[in-house]
């Protein structure tokens, strides 16, 4: 059974998955799908339609908007914003302002394992690769590959890490991490983990 704490507001139209935590102030809009065991923190909004797979973290004051889609294992670090609209304005071009009809909403997609740090923004549509990691206040403006380890404004890439989220150390032509002993190789402009 899910746990919407007092003072969450979850639409009924709203999927919540088993051993789910919704936390005061929260919002979770109408269609949104949450997996199974998931944490949506204090004063998160989840937007309409929004995907969000099993075990994910979604950590206070974060605003995940529509069509956002978050696979197994992702963590949204505190304050983190993923847009949702390419060239935002309040009113079209004749002074009127915007409707839902006006515009077409584009989302960031979010690969397994990834996590996005505190006050990270990213700018859709961007694609999150599997494992990688986002800086704290990085600003996302570009695809990240699986397993790279991106900061700065616009993120860059400044190293690759493993599926335990720490660095890795390049030994010759593989990656190692330090934490597990996993070992990966350069692939397309990604990782791949070897044997």
């Amino acid at each position: 059974m899910a746990f919407v704490a007092d003072g969450a507001d979850v639409a009924d139209a709203a999927q919540i998955g088993e051993g789910s935590k919704i936390w005061h102030l929260a919002q979770v809009r109408e269609n949104a799908r949450i997996g199974a065991n998931c944490i949506v923190g204090r004063g998160a909004y989840i937007g309409p339609g929004v995907v969000l797979g099993d075990n994910c973290k979604v950590q206070n004051h974060a605003l995940v908007y529509e069509p956002a889609a978050l696979a197994d294992g992702v963590f949204i670090g505190p304050a983190v914003v993923l847009t949702n609209d390419t060239y935002p304005r309040a009113v079209n071009p004749d002074g009127t302002l915007k409707s839902a009809s006006d515009w077409d909403p584009v989302g960031v997609t979010i690969a397994e394992g990834a996590a996005i740090g505190a006050r990270a923004v990213c700018v859709a549509p961007v694609r999150i690769g599997a494992w990688a990691t986002v800086a704290a206040g990085a600003v996302v403006t570009k695809d990240v590959p699986d397993h790279a380890l991106v900061a700065g404004v616009p993120a860059r890439r400044i190293g690759w890490v493993g599926r335990s989220g720490a660095p890795l150390s390049q030994d010759g032509d593989e990656w190692v991490c330090p934490q597990t002993g996993a070992k990966y190789r350069e692939s397309d402009g990604g990782l791949v983990e070897v044997g």
